[in-house]
């Protein structure tokens, strides 16, 4: 217990949001310090890591046989639990300034939806990786925090958090999810429907980062004026060789579209379930996005056409949830309503 303490005293409160495809990490008195994919490299034959993050990230879809990229978390949850600890472990020792005394205690940021065993892996996992005490909180209450929403009054606060797996949809007042509505659909989901298309389309096989990089320049989910092109790489599925295209945004607009319309019943739906006091504050204040899916191109002109309530994005969608969770962190009281047992 004695030891316990002294750790504490010399380690750091982090605040963390493991996300499918980035994580943020938050120090106090220190804001945001690290910002890395959640991908490893490791050696197949000796389970050894050979890289973590943006490093590790270069390699997905180039590694020889004997090597592996790979992404721990899908759909917001841990999909590989050693790899999951060898992720927390890395960027938690990155950001510890007494690394002889690493035992910080942490606040994870986890999916509203999430279950009891999820739960119990995410805690799992941050103590193998040397953390003294875990916290968890959901992501639209740590987003809608982060995003200076008035969390703790009885007026209701609409939050769309987009991350690479989930979208979280929640109501929040008085420091809790009135409503929840959480799909397994994010920018991977983009990215699929993106190679996707180019196969079908195009017979042309691209891979996962060319996707990524098609939805951040030129995807949309509302005509773009004007149209905007790009030229994409990739192997042709009929005669084996590399060629090259090029795409218009209206083309992946298409492409887009089953994602992009998921996310729109999916707040409908949580609107429907909203109770009618706080409906009505929901349509003085309208929705707020968050999270990196919340810079798709006219997203929110989308969610305006088709709701008819004002939508606007954050000045900083993808550090949203990880500054709402540090922010707890400087006031206990507020960490001990939002955190989930």
């Amino acid at each position: 217990m004695f030891l316990d303490s002294v750790m504490g005293f010399f380690s750091t409160d982090v605040a963390m949001d493991l996300g499918t495809a980035n994580t943020l990490v938050w120090v106090k008195g220190r804001g945001i310090v690290l910002n890395e994919p959640s991908v490893v490299a490791v050696e197949k034959s000796t389970n050894r890591v050979l890289a973590v993050g943006s490093e590790a990230k270069l390699m997905l879809g180039r590694t020889p046989d004997e090597i592996n990229a790979v992404r721990p978390l899908k759909d917001g949850v841990i999909a590989d639990f050693q790899v999951t600890e060898h992720l927390l472990r890395e960027f938690v020792q990155r950001v510890q300034k007494h690394k002889f005394l690493v035992r910080p205690r942490i606040i994870i940021c986890v999916p509203s939806g999430i279950t009891e065993v999820e739960k119990r892996a995410v805690i799992d996992s941050a103590v193998r990786a040397g953390c003294r005490e875990v916290l968890l909180v959901p992501e639209p209450i740590a987003a809608a925090i982060g995003v200076d929403l008035p969390v703790d009054t009885p007026t209701g606060n609409m939050v769309v958090d987009i991350g690479g797996g989930t979208t979280e949809i929640a109501v929040i007042a008085l420091n809790g999810i009135v409503t929840k509505t959480s799909i397994r659909t994010g920018g991977d989901e983009m990215d699929e429907a993106i190679m996707n298309y180019a196969k079908k389309a195009y017979n042309m096989l691209i891979g996962e980062q060319t996707a990524e990089r098609i939805k951040m320049t030129i995807g949309n989910a509302y005509a773009l004026e004007p149209q905007q092109t790009m030229e994409v790489k990739g192997r042709d599925m009929v005669a084996g060789i590399p060629k090259t295209v090029v795409v218009n945004s209206d083309e992946i607009r298409e492409a887009l579209t089953e994602p992009t319309n998921a996310i729109v019943e999916a707040v409908l739906l949580a609107l429907e379930r909203t109770p009618p006091e706080l409906a009505a504050d929901i349509v003085d204040k309208g929705i707020v996005l968050a999270g990196g899916g919340a810079l798709l191109k006219n997203l929110d002109v989308l969610l305006r056409e088709e709701t008819g309530l004002p939508v606007m994005v954050c000045d900083d969608p993808i550090s949203a949830v990880v500054l709402g969770s540090g922010k707890t962190l400087d006031h206990l009281e507020l960490l001990k309503e939002v955190t989930i047992g």
